[in-house]
């Protein structure tokens, strides 16, 4: 397995500008320690509103994953900030399930255990790839396109979901410009493209985030109740946008109760502890 970024796809990107930094969507996988890892992987989609990648909602919950003995993969999203609209960043989001998933016999990885966690925008982005995935296309070329980019499961921390209904505006124009017309703003809220076939999700958010409404996430909650997907939601009553892992300023190792919620959660359901 690689030790550093790598890209996407090796032979440039499809719709990219040109070859800079801002052009190549890429991996950065964090492994467990020799002996623990349990051959369950999550891909992770750091917030930023589509305008910069928070490392403490990448890396930070890279190193945490980690830990737990899953290996995780920081994905280096296209932006809006770059000029890169929908449907470029999910292309990125769905190309990266596909490669761990591809990968996973070589990096000793179970393909059938491929989670998918997003933090505000990337928490958008990886609602849009658990309910707009495919299965792959059987006939392309390149062996990494015909595997199925569904994830197995989902977590989705604060989320953007849709861009109609209590929408973040600096995420929406920046996905989708200044001018969206109805049927993107409905294309390209989550919401509204569950089915009984979206992965189990694990959803949680606070009642006094001022960035990004609860409303959010208790509208995909909702969804996934009416088509029977599991899930699990939590809101907590206090909490700024953007806690990542909400480290307590007394104590670094003190996380959020959001943690171990979800550790329970993915017991549950074989990514931990196996």
């Amino acid at each position: 397995m690689p030790t550093g970024p790598f890209p996407l796809w090796p032979n440039g990107a499809p719709g990219a500008f040109g070859t800079g930094e801002a052009d190549i969507p890429t991996l950065t996988p964090y492994l467990p320690e020799p002996g623990t890892a349990n051959g369950a992987a999550i891909v992770i989609c750091p917030g930023g509103g589509y305008n910069h990648l928070a490392n403490h909602e990448g890396e930070g919950y890279a190193r945490w994953f980690a830990a737990q003995g899953v290996t995780a993969f920081v994905l280096k999203y296209r932006l809006g900030s770059n000029g890169y609209r929908a449907p470029i960043p999910l292309w990125d989001a769905a190309r990266a399930v596909r490669t761990v998933r591809h990968r996973a016999p070589e990096w000793g990885l179970d393909p059938a255990r491929i989670a998918i966690i997003g933090s505000s925008a990337g928490g958008h982005l990886a609602s849009m790839l658990l309910t707009r995935y495919d299965g792959g296309n059987p006939r392309a070329d390149d062996p990494i396109e015909r595997v199925s980019s569904r994830p197995d499961l989902g977590i989705l921390c604060y989320p953007v979901i849709s861009l109609l209904d209590h929408p973040h505006v600096g995420s929406r124009s920046r996905l989708l410009g200044e001018t969206p017309i109805r049927e993107e703003l409905e294309a390209w809220s989550s919401e509204r493209h569950v089915t009984p076939d979206t992965p189990p999700c694990f959803i949680w958010h606070t009642a006094e985030d001022a960035s990004v409404s609860v409303a959010n996430s208790l509208a995909f909650a909702a969804a996934l109740q009416k088509a029977g997907v599991p899930f699990d939601l939590h809101v907590y009553t206090h909490g700024r946008h953007g806690l990542g892992l909400g480290q307590h300023h007394s104590d670094p190792n003190r996380l959020h109760p959001w943690s171990e919620a979800c550790r329970y959660w993915l017991e549950a359901r074989r990514f931990f502890g196996c």
